[in-house]
């Protein structure tokens, strides 16, 4: 049996009143902090570890003994959350329709278009380091999970993450050429087509 056990009731098992914040202000907090960091361990402690720590009962017990292990922690998470705000407003100061409407237009034009052409992109470099060809696969071959040929190598395009997953839907019999998308492109791993060759 699943159930679901709210935020509001596991406060109220704990008598603990969780603040009211204005709509928005959460997801924009959260977006801050995670650009600031200003929660990371080395701000504010490594939490899991310090809440084995502690042996008190309440909330008000958990607030003084953090502090007093950890007195500026608070100050120096809210000063680095602050200042990303402040860029963030900058940057929102910065926009009007002709940024919004770029931003879009870059989203639904070169970033789909580049998306949906990454996987010949890839076997295009694959191409390039087996001195050889490629090739798009027919609909009838991408159905059995082949995206394209380098020379006469059938290969399978998939994500890093592809190969964490335990539960596969097909089975391939063919190289698969992994990639992990990085700040700069893509990160793409030909070791299985090389060593298939």
């Amino acid at each position: 049996m699943k159930v679901i056990l709210t935020f509001k009731e596991i406060n109220s098992y704990f008598n603990i009143e969780s603040p009211e914040f204005p709509k928005y202000f959460t997801p924009l907090i959260n977006l801050a902090n995670q650009y600031a960091q200003g929660t990371r361990p080395r701000v504010v402690g490594q939490m899991s570890n310090l809440i084995k720590e502690f042996k008190g009962n309440t909330i008000s017990e958990w607030e003084d003994w953090y502090l007093k292990r950890n007195p500026d922690s608070i100050k120096k998470a809210t000063e680095k959350i602050l200042q990303m705000l402040k860029e963030f407003k900058d940057t929102i100061d910065k926009i009007d329709e002709k940024t919004v409407e770029l931003w879009v237009k870059d989203l639904v034009i070169v970033k789909t278009y580049i998306g949906l052409r990454f996987q010949e992109a890839i076997l295009i470099k694959g191409a390039e380091i087996m001195k050889t060809n490629y090739r798009l696969s027919t609909s009838d071959e991408e159905a059995k999970g082949i995206d394209g040929y380098i020379g006469d190598s059938p290969v399978s395009i998939k994500p890093v993450s592809y190969e964490s997953k335990q539960f596969l839907p097909e089975e391939l019999n063919v190289s698969i050429i992994t990639y992990k998308k990085s700040s700069n492109g893509l990160e793409v791993d030909y070791s299985s087509l090389i060593k298939s060759t």
